[in-house]
């Protein structure tokens, strides 16, 4: 996959993750994808799994923005480093700013590892 393919397929990501559109996030992943949040401990295998954490993601905040993208591609290994801001609105208003990095892997041109590395408060809960 050349370095734009790439990019575009984060941008699909998290397009689909900003607009609550489960059916998009995984037309991203595959089948057998491993989600994990480095910083907590959280390790999530296959897409039902990883579809409820985008569902309890998006029940508890108003909106969620991914922007301020800075993407290392490395096209040799099919992987892609992507540090970016994030800014969870919650439903009273309020917001939490963060600065994280995503680490992709890729098969046959959708994620098949996704390594979250997350400042502050897991809000990828699990549970």
């Amino acid at each position: 996959m050349k370095e734009k393919e790439m990019i575009d397929l984060v941008k699909r990501y998290f397009n689909g993750v900003d607009n609550e559109d489960i059916a998009a996030v995984s037309a991203t992943l595959t089948d057998d994808c491993v989600f994990t949040v480095e910083t907590h401990g959280v390790r999530l295998q296959g897409s039902e799994e990883i579809k409820g954490m985008f569902m309890r993601l998006w029940d508890n905040h108003a909106s969620v923005r991914h922007q301020e993208f800075v993407y290392v591609p490395a096209p040799k290994d099919d992987r892609i480093a992507v540090r970016f801001a994030v800014v969870n609105t919650h439903h009273d208003g309020s917001q939490t700013h963060k600065s994280n990095c995503n680490f992709f892997e890729i098969r046959d041109g959708r994620f098949v590892r996704v390594a979250v590395y997350m400042a502050g408060e897991n809000t990828l809960n699990t549970a």
